[in-house]
């Protein structure tokens, strides 16, 4: 028997597409397809200080990952090559693992998502698709590099965490092991490599949204 596979009209994309930014944004699309890092590990004693600071730390991470949403949604939107469609598709799956994992570190930490999380999601998805419609391998040189630039990032956590804060510590170095397997995904795809000034705007945009997150 033939198979059919349902056309989604014009309205159809803009409407799960708006359902994917609420999810995202509400946290309703939180829940992860894979095991929390953490499960296994217990709850570590931690002072006021060390708590507020792990809870910054995770919820600048947090805005990553809906930066994150927001750029493989309209990677996929703009992108001309329906393989490639599927792969940005599926990175954002993955992604919402550690969109989950954010979010319930910060939850036992007695602490918030950064309240401009609609701003990042805005913001990155123009930059998604400004990416997308430069055409593909320029869509994938993107993702190479913001991936790059994502596990210097973590690296850079995973140092700065209390040391006692195993819990976090699990999560975040698994959430560095699949963004370098996206980002090397992305180079063996054919990723271009981007202009240096690029590269440097990319960079200073990234340590504006951690800066402001921290605190907000």
């Amino acid at each position: 028997m033939k198979k059919f596979s349902r056309q989604y009209s014009s309205l159809d994309q803009a409407c799960l597409e708006f359902d994917k930014i609420i999810r995202t944004l509400s946290g309703k699309n939180n829940s992860s397809e894979r095991d929390y890092p953490a499960e296994n590990i217990s709850h570590p004693y931690l002072s006021d200080k060390q708590k507020k600071h792990s809870a910054a730390l995770m919820r600048i991470n947090h805005a990553g990952e809906v930066c994150a949403q927001a750029l493989y949604h309209a990677q996929a939107i703009s992108s001309h090559d329906k393989k490639l469609k599927e792969k940005m598709q599926q990175a954002a799956l993955e992604e919402n693992d550690h969109l989950a994992w954010c979010n319930q570190r910060l939850i036992e930490l007695n602490s918030h998502t950064s309240y401009l999380n609609p701003f990042w999601y805005a913001g990155s998805f123009a930059i998604g698709l400004a990416a997308g419609c430069a055409g593909d391998k320029w869509s994938l040189g993107f993702v190479a590099e913001t991936e790059q630039q994502v596990v210097k990032h973590l690296e850079k956590h995973l140092n700065h965490l209390p040391k006692n804060d195993e819990r976090s510590f699990h999560i975040l170095q698994q959430m560095k092991k699949d963004e370098a397997a996206h980002r090397d995904h992305a180079i063996q795809s054919g990723a271009a490599v981007l202009p240096n000034f690029i590269k440097k705007i990319m960079k200073i945009t990234s340590a504006v949204m951690v800066k402001i997150s921290y605190w907000v």
